[in-house]
C-alpha cells in the first residue's frame, strides 16, 4: 500500500521566545545589501529569513539578545528594540490604509455611519465592516450590533481621521469593503496589525 504524503505547514522558531509557529503566523526579515535587518511584511522579499513572533516583546527581545546576528551568521545592522517595534507597528498601520486606499480608488469602499448601515441592510451587503476605534459607544455598538445580525464581519481599526485621511474625506466613524478580493486581503492585515498591538480578535 503506498505511503500518504503529509504536506505540513513550514515551521520556524521564533528569536525571542525560541517556540517553533507555523511561518504565515510569524514576522519575517531579511538582511539589505548593506546588512540592515529590514521586516518583510509580505513574506517575499529574497535571502534567507530570519522570524519572530507577532509580539512587541519577543520582537525586542530578539534585538535585546542581538538574535539576528546569530539567525544570519554574520554581523548586521540592527536598529535598538524601540525602535524595531515602532517601525514594524507603523509599516503593518501603512499597509492596511495603504490597502484601504487602494480599495477605495477601486470603488470599493462605503464610508460613514449612516452610509455603512445602510449597505449592512441592503441587498449587496459588504464583505467587511471596520470600526473607527475612536467612535463613541453607541454608535459603534449600533453598527457591530448590525453587522452582526447580518453575519458581517467586523473589526475595531484605526480611528475616525485615519479613515477620513485615506479616503480624503472628513472623519469617518466607519468603513464598509464590499465583496472581493480586498475583503480578505484587508481582513488578514488587520489580523496581523491587530495581534502585534495585542487586541483581542473579534473575527
Amino acid at each position: 500500500m503506498p505511503r500518504q504524503i503529509q504536506h505540513e505547514t513550514p515551521q520556524r522558531s521564533c528569536l525571542g521566545c525560541r517556540e517553533p509557529r507555523d511561518k504565515g503566523d510569524l514576522l519575517r526579515f531579511v538582511l539589505s545589501p548593506q546588512g540592515e535587518v529590514v521586516p518583510d511584511l509580505d513574506g517575499k522579499l529574497p535571502g534567507r529569513g530570519a522570524y519572530t513572533c507577532l509580539s512587541p516583546a519577543c520582537l525586542a527581545a530578539a534585538c535585546r539578545q542581538r538574535q539576528f546576528g546569530r539567525a544570519f551568521k554574520r554581523e548586521v545592522i540592527a536598529a535598538p528594540a524601540e525602535e524595531m517595534v515602532a517601525l514594524v507597528r507603523r509599516l503593518m498601520r501603512d499597509r492596511v490604509l495603504g490597502c484601504l486606499g487602494l480599495a477605495n480608488r477601486a470603488g470599493k469602499i462605503v464610508s460613514g455611519g449612516s452610509l455603512v448601515s445602510d449597505a449592512i441592510r441592503g441587498a449587496n451587503k459588504p464583505g467587511l465592516v471596520l470600526v473607527a476605534t475612536d467612535v463613541s459607544e453607541a454608535i459603534g455598538e449600533r453598527i457591530e450590533t448590525l453587522a452582526d445580525v447580518h453575519r458581517i464581519p467586523r473589526l475595531r481599526v484605526m480611528t475616525k481621521d485615519d479613515f477620513g485621511a485615506i479616503l480624503g474625506k472628513a472623519p469617518r466613524s466607519a468603513v464598509a469593503v464590499r465583496p472581493g478580493g480586498f475583503v480578505k486581503q484587508l481582513a488578514t492585515m488587520i489580523e496581523r496589525y491587530r495581534n502585534f498591538l495585542g487586541e483581542v480578535q473579534v473575527l
